[in-house]
């Protein structure tokens, strides 16, 4: 560190009641944005610039500006390791793995040295090194995809393969990249890439070139100068909304003998007014990170060839509308921590599931782990895991079972009673998970006990009495109840699938549409380019597949994959007793023969 830079940090951290590495960590998000303008000055006919651009500005954050020796010798490790595992196991089926475990087990010692030392304020490696994670197991995915012939290959594999190793200087201009470097967002090595070399903006000849976005001089790039500062704005506002509403609704202040003394109606509205300052923090940092990646040029995605308006949401990595107004627990986690969920499905997901087989209960639970290790160690972490995935069942059914009663059965289309249905939606999902991310915040099991206490565990009560209605002759009861409401108006309800997720109801399609519409932009084709990963049979297979794949580790479908693990249970073992030593008649003549030799 360099000392006349922390003086000042540590001057105004005293007099505002703010840690110094707080106020470094918010200057080097304002910093990045001159420096990232100047990034996009450098020559496109000099990538090697901007590499050690890039790679010089981020060491300076580690070093200079927040002292961590220790980080920058983290960085190295991980960043060499993965290297060296991509280079010398290439050939390798098993060196993805190979890089996988290495990073998760690396971070997961630094992420209990964290959980040991216990110091918020102090800015450390760990959330660096989790977005690093991401890009390095990408990145290992990414090069053993290189050597596989293209019928192995999903659209998206393809997309982001490396047939060759870049050069050390590309890897590490690529590993430092200063805009994300610090908490993300996160991305793959092709998209670097293309921003270095300034393939990513080829504009396509279907773009009328009166219609082409305009750049400067001879540079490639388009000018991003105002969605970067409509970012930046943005998010800092919400950071100031943050640090104001922190004053009041501090997860801490669950625990405080203020909290008991109001009746249950106020706790609730405080509990929801915690949640939102929570999450106002993170809309706030994210949007200014992805600002600057913005104004380097590397949110760029895309032109559209009609109107010529570009589209810089490569990076987004958070909604926050459509977080606030999210009515189902889909749209709420699909607006959430964007990059995360696509890292998780389209590298931990699709991945762990053999070529030419849908993903079932073993991808889930396998992406459940990674996620729930690749946050940390803390008690908290898992209770909220642990409870979003009854809750996304028992919204599943909600969503299924009760919705369509608010729709017209002919067309579809939304009968005047919906939109008290919607507001009960609404009001449900957010203080539902407000409640269950309350863990996520206090960290400890105790404190996450006695908040959830105190708010006497309404979400698991009502979750519960759910999932046991939906397990009782109730939902029998409400298909009956819908199918003879459709047979009135004349239309004949599909074969049921037993509830098992074998595909999505109507009234489930129909919504895919008209709820959450902004919210399916960048995400959706995202999804849609890693739905192919394991070449479903079938369009239905695919889109199956996509609507049960897990968001931020939380499965879609919790029940539909928990009763198809037990029934390839149930034939596995059907499949031995049927015959072979497991059978019955095998296990007879097993016991009389031992009988025999004891006699003797």
């Amino acid at each position: 560190m360099i000392p006349f830079i922390h003086t000042p940090f540590a001057y105004l951290g005293n007099k505002i009641g703010v840690s110094p590495d707080e106020l470094k960590l918010i200057f080097s998000f304002f910093l990045s944005y001159p420096l990232a303008g100047l990034l996009k000055r450098v020559p496109d006919s000099r990538p090697h610039l901007k590499n050690f651009f890039c790679l010089s500005i981020g060491v300076f954050y580690l070093v200079g500006l927040f002292d961590l020796w220790v980080g920058l010798r983290t960085v190295l490790i991980s960043s060499i390791g993965a290297y060296s595992i991509a280079k010398f196991l290439r050939g390798s089926p098993y060196m993805p793995w190979i890089g996988f475990v290495f990073l998760m087990g690396h971070m997961s010692v630094n992420h209990i040295m964290r959980q040991r030392l216990n110091d918020p304020s102090t800015i450390d490696i760990t959330g660096a090194q989790m977005v690093l994670v991401m890009k390095l197991s990408a990145f290992c995915w990414n090069v053993a995809d290189g050597v596989l012939p293209d019928d192995h290959l999903s659209d998206f594999q393809k997309d982001r393969r490396l047939k060759e190793l870049p050069s050390l200087l590309d890897y590490f201009g690529y590993v430092f990249f200063f805009p994300s470097l610090m908490i993300g967002p996160a991305f793959d090595f092709a998209e670097y890439r293309r921003w270095l070399d300034t393939t990513m903006f080829d504009v396509p000849k279907t773009v009328d070139p009166a219609k082409k976005p305009p750049t400067r001089r001879k540079r490639k790039i388009p000018r991003s100068g105002t969605p970067a500062m409509i970012k930046l704005v943005t998010g800092f506002s919400w950071l100031m909304l943050f640090i104001w509403l922190s004053t009041w609704f501090s997860p801490e202040s669950l625990l405080g003998d203020g909290f008991v003394s109001h009746n249950f109606i106020v706790r609730l509205l405080f509990l929801h007014m915690v949640g939102i300052t929570a999450r106002a923090k993170y809309y706030g940092v994210w949007m200014m990170t992805e600002g600057a990646c913005i104004l380097s040029g590397l949110g760029f995605n895309g032109v559209d060839p009609a109107t010529g308006k570009v589209s810089w949401d490569r990076l987004q990595n958070i909604r926050p509308m459509g977080m606030e107004t999210a009515q189902n627990t889909k749209a709420y986690l699909d607006n959430w921590n964007i990059n995360t969920s696509k890292w998780l499905r389209n590298y931990v997901y699709l991945r762990v599931t053999p070529r030419g087989k849908k993903p079932g209960f073993g991808a889930t639970l396998a992406t459940f782990t990674t996620s729930a290790f690749w946050h940390g160690f803390y008690p908290g972490y898992y209770l909220s895991f642990v409870l979003a995935s009854f809750i996304q069942a028992a919204a599943k059914n909600v969503r299924r079972h009760v919705r369509p009663f608010f729709l017209d059965p002919k067309t579809q289309a939304p009968l005047p009673s919906k939109k008290w249905y919607d507001l009960a939606s609404w009001l449900a999902t957010q203080l539902t998970f407000n409640f269950a991310v309350c863990p996520f915040l206090l960290l400890g099991f105790h404190e996450s006990i006695t908040a959830w206490s105190r708010v006497y565990f309404y979400a698991i009560i009502h979750t519960a009495v759910a999932l046991a209605f939906f397990s009782s002759p109730g939902k029998k009861w409400l298909r009956k109840t819908l199918e003879k409401r459709n047979a009135k108006a004349g239309v004949v309800t599909p074969a049921s699938s037993g509830g098992r997720g074998r595909g999505r109801s109507s009234d489930e399609k129909t919504d895919s549409s008209a709820q959450n519409g902004t919210a399916q932009g960048a995400m959706g084709t995202a999804a849609l380019l890693g739905e192919n990963l394991n070449q479903p049979s079938s369009r239905a297979d695919s889109t199956d597949s996509q609507s049960r794949s897990p968001m931020l580790g939380i499965s879609g479908d919790p029940q539909g994959e928990l009763d198809e693990a037990l029934e390839e249970f149930k034939k596995e073992m059907e499949s031995r007793v049927g015959g072979g030593a497991f059978s019955a008649t095998g296990l007879r003549d097993s016991l009389r023969g031992e009988a025999r030799k004891r006699a003797v």
